[in-house]
């Protein structure tokens, strides 16, 4: 069986919830919400290599609430870059091999399914990616640079979500180029260095947890026992 790896970014800060705490960090559902984005990838595959980026103030944060969790889940815990950028590359370092595939996730998008990081691992091992994305629900407009806007065709566009999955190969190969001030997530990374992106769908559910509204939205889905 192809070797998979996930890396799971968390180096939010939490400004948009209003708090000085790590979003990440912040318990629903009496967990915090990076133990359930993890499990949600270990229960895809026991065998998975987990890789998860902090920023390096934060890994002792985290390992005090191992602690006080109990929470035992194997990782390799990797110290995060300035950017979104910089820390997939450093979680991509700890990847010894190029032959396999790798999935990058948020760690702030705990409802991810098992059956969405099977399908992204399936899909990049037959074409090279698989990027997780919903259709836009609202009408669109594209503002001019004069101030100016103009409806746009809503089917043609994508809300782009994680995890995020390509073959090591062409990954690693993405990762030597230089950072752009266009790289937003792994796709653009990977489009950049020339390989074609494929989309799959996600899900609606698959929110990233990034205000108080979101925080209440997901205590609704565990209390619904959507997790």
């Amino acid at each position: 069986m192809i070797t998979r790896f996930a890396i799971i970014v968390a180096g939010g800060s939490g400004s948009r919830m209003g708090i000085d705490s790590p979003k990440q960090f912040l318990p629903i559902g009496g967990l915090p919400i990076l133990m359930h984005t993890i499990r949600r990838f270990r229960s895809y595959s026991a065998d998975l290599q987990i890789i998860l980026v902090l920023p390096a103030v934060q890994i002792p944060v985290w390992e005090e609430l191992c602690r006080q969790y109990q929470f035992d889940e194997p990782v390799v815990i990797v110290p995060g870059g300035a950017t979104r950028f910089q820390s997939v590359r450093n979680g991509l370092a700890q990847i010894q091999t190029t032959d396999g595939l790798v999935a990058v996730h948020d760690g702030v998008r705990p409802f991810v399914t098992i059956d969405i990081i099977r399908h992204g691992f399936e899909t990049a091992e037959r074409l090279g990616s698989a990027v997780t994305c919903v259709a836009l629900k609202d009408s669109v407009r594209l503002v001019e640079p004069d101030g100016r806007s103009r409806a746009v065709e809503r089917v043609n566009y994508r809300l782009i979500q994680t995890p995020q999955t390509f073959q090591l190969a062409l990954f690693k190969t993405a990762f030597q180029t230089a950072e752009q001030p266009f790289f937003t997530d792994c796709a653009s990374v990977v489009e950049h260095a020339g390989f074609p992106i494929t989309l799959i769908d996600g899900s609606y559910d698959n929110i990233k947890i990034t205000t108080p509204e979101d925080l209440e939205i997901s205590e609704q889905k565990l209390r619904l026992k959507q997790i």
